[in-house]
């Protein structure tokens, strides 16, 4: 077991080791949780019909494979920077690894803005009216505070609020039994599957590349692989039983969801989607608990992608892929400030200035496309052998999981076109920040020669 009080190689003092299996399994837990089955369970069902529980178990299905690369790959490189690190281990290249991790930090950074915002604009509009820019900010500058005061603060408070917001969806399936034990809901609607002006497979798909968004949230863990006690060994058992406890909800807080309400009501519901089930399966139950929780589940989604943006900076600037300024660690509290700064002040950019709601499907599109190349990357990574032993995926896990991840990303899956587009922009940006980030290597290069 590394030594907590172990230095960094650039003088930095290292990351505190804080995390054993359980907070891991909870960090794992609570990241995928996060407002994503709050928030889409009516659009799903608007694209897929009442099946909607069939895209939330195919994209568990392809997230588990996917997970399995993850595993092999913490394993053998036990680090902060996740995908970018095992991109730049497998390919050695570069741009490739630079716009890796900047579609990672992307994800990243606009699923917390997207949930500062929902902070304001929903949730906490249940209880007060204030302006939602001015709570967004707020909300960011809090949880950057949270982010460096330590990891330890930070894992904790993550375990209280997965426990709150598994709660609220505890409530929604025990409130589909007692609806169900008392002759309500309609198993006929389990089965539609919506093919108004398309095939069935490219229903199911099309919801399914939504539905993965909600499945995302594993691969964040794989970053505070330094801040983890013996990552070696808990990594296999909390990833994997973290996921599999998320898709257990969601798949049954979707089939509840189709039992009560049918397909369209949900759909109309959209964002609030779960409370039309609670109106439906228990009248009077009061609205104020559940926007309440919601209020948690997006503390709890927003602070664990703050925590995976700021690890994935300063693990690149530890492997010399950024400049090492990012990879400073606050010699008392024991964070990387810097790169906590730097992604706190971009949010609050986002919040400030970006319509964050047309983002949701383009960061799935990114993902799925960063799944693909890890995928490919533990494969070409079997030549690098390592001394210690280490988790190690079947071949054929990782082959399928990348055809799987490549064809959702692919328009043959039925993603809309503006998803292309925002992702165009997006990819048009790091390219900018590449060039900026290339010229100041070469001249810190220059300088230290």
């Amino acid at each position: 077991m590394t030594n907590v009080r172990t230095e960094a190689k650039a003088g930095e003092p290292a990351l505190r080791r804080v995390m054993g299996p359980k907070l891991l399994l909870f960090f794992v837990a609570g990241d995928i949780i996060g407002t994503g089955v709050y928030a889409l369970t009516g659009q799903v069902a608007g694209r897929v019909g009442g099946a909607l529980w069939l895209p939330f178990l195919l994209a568990f299905v392809v997230a588990f494979m996917t997970a399995f690369s993850y595993l092999e790959l913490v394993g053998k490189y036990p680090k902060a920077a996740g995908a970018a690190l095992y991109t730049h281990r497998a390919f050695g290249i570069p741009f490739l690894t630079f716009m890796v991790a900047f579609a990672v930090m992307c994800s990243g950074i606009t699923s917390a803005s997207s949930a500062a915002v929902a902070f304001g604009a929903t949730y906490l509009a249940a209880f007060v009216k204030l302006p939602t820019v001015l709570v967004a900010i707020v909300f960011v500058a809090g949880l950057a505070v949270i982010n460096f005061r330590g990891v330890g603060e930070s894992v904790k408070a993550n375990v209280v609020l997965t426990c709150i917001e598994i709660s609220g969806l505890l409530i929604v399936i025990g409130v589909g039994v007692w609806a169900v034990l008392n002759g309500d809901g309609e198993p006929s609607r389990l089965v539609q599957i919506d093919t108004a002006d398309r095939t069935w497979l490219v229903a199911i798909t099309s919801a399914t590349s939504l539905a993965f968004f909600a499945m995302v949230g594993f691969e964040d863990s794989v970053n505070m692989a330094e801040e983890c006690h013996d990552p070696v060994r808990i990594f296999p058992k909390a990833m994997l039983w973290g996921m599999v406890v998320a898709a257990t909800i969601y798949v049954l807080v979707s089939i509840t969801s189709s039992l009560l309400v049918p397909a369209g009501d949900l759909a109309a519901a959209k964002s609030d989607a779960l409370l039309k089930v609670l109106d439906v399966g228990a009248p009077g139950f009061p609205r104020e608990v559940f926007s309440a929780i919601g209020l948690f589940a997006v503390i709890n989604s927003a602070l664990i992608n703050m925590l995976m943006a700021s690890r994935l900076l300063y693990g690149m600037a530890n492997e010399g892929i950024i400049p090492r300024r990012f990879g400073r660690v606050h010699p008392r509290r024991r964070t990387p400030w810097v790169a906590i700064v730097f992604t706190s002040l971009i949010a609050i950019g986002l919040v400030s200035t970006v319509d964050i709601s047309v983002l949701g499907g383009t960061t799935a599109l990114l993902l799925l496309a960063v799944f693909a190349i890890v995928n490919v990357a533990v494969l070409v990574l079997r030549r690098d052998r390592v001394p210690h032993r280490h988790f190690r995926a079947p071949t054929v896990i990782p082959a399928l999981a990348a055809v799987f991840c490549v064809y959702l990303a692919s328009p043959l899956s039925g993603r809309p076109a503006r998803d292309y587009v925002v992702a165009g922009i997006l990819l048009a940006v790091g390219l900018l920040l590449w060039a900026v980030n290339w010229a100041l290597m070469r001249r810190n290069r220059a300088t230290v020669a």
